[in-house]
């Protein structure tokens, strides 16, 4: 009997994830249109040029322009956009928070125990912070290397150009290797030699561009975040930033674009979906807080299962917080997610109500989360964790708040799916390489999914990734909102909120491996002490970890 229970329980996990497609598809939120998909036809042989308006505009765009002016007044050929949209990991809308006055945008002191407004900035107390903070966290990369090196070796390389004025520099473009010519923008940008980043920068708009591989895409988004450091700082910079957002419909098929050639999202609700399938099989009234519930079709896949388990299903309660991207994409707010989650409940004969909270991550308090006495708790951070400010960025230090509050829930299970990447406290340079070497190896896993002349998969980059990699390299401080930290940092916050790991099954693998099976396989799968971690190649992109 035991046996058979088991391998009930290993089908259901296992088929979370292939449920007849049309019923998943007859709820999506709005339905979704993919656009008419066109080959570039404006692009010669090295794509568009990067380019910049003149900073008085306050706008960048992505539009084909004939400027003409010279190079020292920031004006090229063509200019570039970053919408304001988020990246697959990234659904949160922007946000600003009131940051330490006395914040260095050079802060070399990883968390939780750096930068705090409370702490006199000296360089001694500064030593016994990060010798506190390495005995107790251990080094930036206690748990895996997310980084493959390719930019840190780059590094040395670049530095052979040091010696190159402007014109040898332009003379050299045929030959010069793009990987190193960003990495010396960008140590020249930390060193402060201007005259040197006006000159890479001018060579860079002739290398870069949004239809060529991988690196010269991210190299025109990169271009255009140092640019946007150079020309403003502080909330300047966001403000510089506007463009002309994407109608709803078009961002949610940019979103929906990502969502079908990259397994990112799918990552977030396969390994979180079948962990609280797990832990509640037995459970017959369950609540689930979702902290980024953007559209509502990861609860859809888990009604569905849910819905044949023996005996019946059990009630079920989604309470939803709401994020700016999500609702622009949507076209209102959390009560559109309500009614198709309740209309796709309905069809499985799922019991199923739906609560709003009406207020933003960071504004979270117990009263607004509907807890009611008798139903199991489960509690969701896709992707969401990250845009929290912590202690370097403000005394309210929303990061930590949030999860000593969610402790006090008392869950039953916490599921939380972050980007593996380390850009919260890294000072400049490092930050920027990490940028560099994480968003290379994204941009390759997009490169196999759709061709470089795919106009769809343009603008899915141009609206869902490039915003991320500008705010990364253009911000410090409060706006700053990109800030990712390893798996090993959230293990310790998690720690220190009270909470206790729990190790994800063979089933929680084997339901993502299945997964997994409608992608390249230069996708990584690596269960590492109770985690999941995915990766392209040796670098890895996102890890799947429990709590409780």
């Amino acid at each position: 009997m035991q046996t058979s229970q088991k391998h009930q329980t290993r089908v259901n996990i296992h088929r979370l994830y292939h449920q007849p497609a049309k019923d998943v598809d007859q709820f999506c939120l709005p339905h979704i249109q993919i656009l008419e998909n066109n080959a570039c036809s404006d692009v010669g042989s090295q794509g568009p040029s990067v380019s910049y308006q003149a900073y008085k505009d306050q706008i960048f765009t992505l539009e084909s322009s004939t400027a003409t002016a010279s190079f020292v007044a920031y004006d090229s050929p063509s200019a570039i956009s970053v919408s304001s949209s988020r990246s697959p990991f990234s659904p949160q809308g922007s946000q600003s928070w009131m940051s330490d006055p006395h914040h260095s945008p050079d802060n070399t002191h990883g968390s939780p125990f750096s930068g705090s407004s409370v702490v006199d900035d000296s360089n001694g107390l500064k030593h016994k912070l990060r010798e506190l903070e390495v005995s107790l966290l251990g080094p930036e990369s206690d748990i895996i290397d997310s980084c493959n090196c390719c930019f840190t070796s780059g590094a040395h390389q670049a530095a052979s150009m040091a010696g190159l004025n402007h014109e040898q520099l332009v003379d050299m473009i045929p030959r010069l290797d793009l990987k190193e010519v960003l990495i010396a923008c960008g140590q020249a940008l930390y060193d402060n030699d201007m005259s040197r980043v006006a000159g890479l920068m001018h060579v860079l708009e002739k290398m870069v561009s949004v239809c060529g591989e991988p690196l010269q895409r991210l190299g025109a988004y990169v271009l255009e975040g140092l640019r946007a450091r150079l020309e403003s700082s502080g909330s300047n910079i966001y403000k510089a930033l506007k463009c002309q957002e994407p109608t709803s419909s078009e961002l949610m098929s940019y979103m929906h674009i990502l969502f079908r050639i990259c397994p990112y999202y799918k990552f977030a609700y396969t390994s979180a979906n079948a962990v609280i399938k797990e832990v509640m099989e037995y459970e017959q009234r369950i609540h689930i807080i979702d902290f980024q519930i953007a559209q509502g079709t990861q609860w859809m896949y888990l009604i569905a299962a849910l819905s044949k388990r023996p005996g019946g299903p059990p009630f079920i309660r989604v309470t939803g917080i709401d994020d700016s991207q999500s609702n622009h994409a949507r076209g209102g707010g959390l009560s559109i997610v309500g009614q198709k989650l309740s209309e796709f409940a309905k069809s499985y004969n799922v019991p199923f109500e739906f609560h709003d909270t009406s207020v933003s991550t960071s504004e979270i308090q117990v009263q607004n989360l509907n807890i009611c006495p008798g139903e199991a708790l489960a509690v969701n951070f896709p992707y969401v964790l990250h845009h929290m400010p912590d202690e370097s960025v403000t005394i309210s230090n929303h990061r930590d708040r949030l999860l000593r509050l969610v402790k006090s829930l008392s869950p039953k299970v916490v599921t939380l799916v972050e980007q593996e990447s380390n850009t919260n406290t890294s000072p400049f340079f490092s930050r920027y390489i990490e940028t560099l070497d994480y968003y290379t190896a994204m941009f390759e896993s997009i490169d196999v999914a759709c061709p470089r002349d795919d106009k769809q998969r343009i603008s899915a980059e141009q609206h869902c990734v490039a915003r991320d990699i500008v705010n990364m390299i253009a911000c410090e401080g409060q706006e700053r909102v990109e800030r990712h930290e390893l798996l090993g940092k959230w293990r310790s916050r998690f720690m220190m909120a009270g909470f206790s790991p729990y190790p994800l099954s063979s089933l929680v693998t084997l339901a993502v491996r299945d997964m997994l099976k409608e992608y390249n396989n230069n996708y990584r799968l690596v269960e590492r002490e109770g985690s999941l971690y995915l990766g392209w190649i040796n670098r890895a992109m996102a890890t799947s970890s429990a709590w409780r």
